[in-house]
């Protein structure tokens, strides 16, 4: 008996592994399947990119230009692929770089690791060289986060920032690691989180609510559906979809929802907020019971809360606690993952037709037609369009690209027309409206899905804030094509001086380099058009390309975006010009 047990206590320790915290590090993410990051080196983190040099045949890590690039890059990733995506960056002004990344990460529900590297844990608070209370600063705009000072808890807190990135409403962490804890050795062994006391990721869906939802939807005459990222997070597009057709109820979606249920789904009414589609924006003040899914109820979306949906009763299908009543007072609230809640709600209605309320979607989508989109898609004015652009990518697409936008005028013109037959197909920043986001998004979305044509459309403002991430596209050869649109403004800005500031344009008109020269210096194949004659050959070149590609498109410098509801207007106020 002696015997056996010293040796399974001999087993037991040849499995462990003493090893640094820097490697231990390197090994974590490797068991969590994180077999891609994204990073930029420094001082207070060299000891773990000495193991990642180690451990390259299993781990490919991507030098990003800036540390800011590292986080839209996984962010991207993390919104094609359905992982967590991860960054990495050192400490001081790598750790702060990386802080806009987490923010447009926390507010679009995006889940995502951060490591980084810090001081000796011997001089924290020293003000000692590239220090900086890198956990004070992310607090507000992380899921969790947590500084390392000890190797032997490496493991214990990788194991629970995945958990925690991925588990319930997905969000950023960050993991803050001192410098002598990655030199530090100890007896390691990886055990994954399944679970954290008091910390409940998915609420238990109540039967009394269901009820009293499924009255609700049985009485209504003229429901509504306005569906968020929530339905994409949650994995469940089959269950909405299937919703919506045994209910017959009309959907809308918040620009994050975008792409969750096909564009050309009869069920599909367009898009909701500041920039949406006329009807349902119209109509939200007309339903009688407005069904909230996977969505926050965000001010681009309700404008004045005074006059939001007064009239109807309004069910809100939600994961998080937190955004319930947070906006608006809502009669019931399903408290779940919505992929459990709209199954248990497609049971159990009753398969129902609408004509009369459908039919007044039809006639406000015409008279939005024949205002606008007649006019974008097919302009009888000299210059290029923002929209006919977005149309010419469509038709070369075969609407299964995924596109990438930036932020401004171009972002609402390919959210209002850009076509997708499968989900996880836009990815946009939309809570932090974060510009410089889509040419470094766009590498990690390509990464995430490397089957998929991505195509990056940007303004030209926002592209010369991450512009340098050019030389990742190059360096890592990712097959993206990147679109400027380029109007010589920064467009939405420019749009509001000219309707409410009476046209006086502050710092807002730009003095652009030859955006098809800086492309060329990279090695990435470039081109440029002015001309309506032009733009179908180039945009169909561009996307017979198999490797990276930049088409600059010159569009018209004062073309503004409709519809457009007013700042602080009611969605009733929308304007078609």
């Amino acid at each position: 008996m002696e015997t056996n047990t010293k040796v399974k206590a001999t087993q037991k320790k040849a499995k462990s592994l003493h090893i640094s915290g820097a490697e231990a590090v390197v090994r974590c993410l490797l068991e969590e399947g994180a077999n891609l990051i994204y990073g930029y080196p420094g001082g207070a983190i060299m000891p773990i990119y000495d193991e990642l040099y180690k451990f390259q045949d299993r781990l490919h890590h991507v030098l990003t230009r800036h540390e800011q690039g590292a986080t839209h890059a996984a962010q991207g990733y993390a919104r094609t692929s359905g992982k967590v995506g991860v960054a990495m960056a050192t400490s001081g002004p790598g750790a702060t770089n990386l802080v806009t990344g987490i923010a447009d990460a926390q507010i679009d529900s995006t889940p995502m690791v951060c490591i980084t590297g810090q001081v000796a844990s011997h001089l924290l608070g020293s003000d000692a060289f590239q220090e900086t209370d890198i956990i004070g600063i992310s607090t507000p705009v992380t899921k969790w986060n947590y500084q390392i000072t000890k190797a032997s808890e490496i493991p214990e807190i990788i194991a629970k920032a995945f958990y925690i990135a991925r588990s319930g409403r997905p969000g950023p962490v960050l993991i803050d690691i001192t410098k002598d804890a990655q030199f530090e050795k100890f007896d390691y062994s990886y055990k994954k989180c399944n679970g954290i006391r008091s910390y409940a990721p998915y609420p238990a869906l109540s039967n009394e609510s269901l009820e009293e939802a499924l009255t609700l939807i049985d009485q209504a005459k003229k429901p509504f559906v306005v569906w968020g990222q929530g339905v994409i997070l949650g994995n469940a597009e089959e269950e909405f979809k299937a919703f919506l057709e045994k209910s017959g109820i009309p959907a809308a979606w918040t620009i994050l929802g975008l792409s969750a249920l096909p564009t050309e789904h009869p069920s599909n009414r367009g898009m909701v907020g500041m920039h949406g589609n006329y009807a349902p924006n119209i109509l939200t003040n007309e339903c009688d019971l407005l069904i909230a899914i996977g969505m926050r109820f965000d001010d681009r979306v309700t404008g004045d809360l005074n006059t939001y949906a007064k009239q109807a009763k309004i069910i809100h299908l939600e994961l998080d606690p937190a955004e319930v009543n947070k906006n608006v007072t809502v009669d019931v609230a399903l408290l779940s993952d919505c992929k459990i809640s709209l199954k248990e709600l497609t049971k159990r209605i009753a398969s129902k037709t609408y004509p009369e309320w459908i039919a007044r979607f039809d006639a406000l989508d015409k008279i939005e037609y024949d205002k606008v989109i007649k006019s974008d898609l097919f302009p009888k004015k000299q210059g290029l369009t923002m929209g006919e652009s977005i149309e010419m990518i469509n038709k070369y697409s075969n609407n299964d690209a995924i596109i990438v936008t930036d932020v401004g005028q171009h972002q609402m013109v390919a959210c209002r027309y850009a076509k997708f037959s499968q989900s996880k197909s836009n990815v946009t920043s939309g809570g932090l409206g974060t510009m410089g986001f889509a040419l470094p998004a766009a590498i990690g979305a390509k990464m995430g899905a490397p089957d998929r044509e991505v195509v990056a459309v940007i303004g030209d403002g926002g592209y010369q804030m991450t512009i340098q991430e050019l030389g990742t596209i190059f360096q890592q050869q990712v097959a993206v094509k990147i679109v400027v649109l380029n109007n010589d403004f920064l467009g939405m800005v420019r749009q509001w001086q000219q309707l409410f500031f009476d046209k006086r344009y502050a710092s807002t008109e730009m003095v652009n380099p030859d955006f098809v020269t800086i492309a060329k210096g990279f090695r990435i194949q470039a081109k440029r058009v002015d001309k309506r004659e032009e733009l179908d050959a180039a945009v169909k070149e561009m996307m017979a390309s198999k490797e990276p590609y930049f088409l600059e498109i010159c569009v018209e410098k004062e073309d503004n975006v409709f519809p457009m509801i007013p700042s602080g207007s009611s969605v009733s106020d929308i304007r078609l010009e």
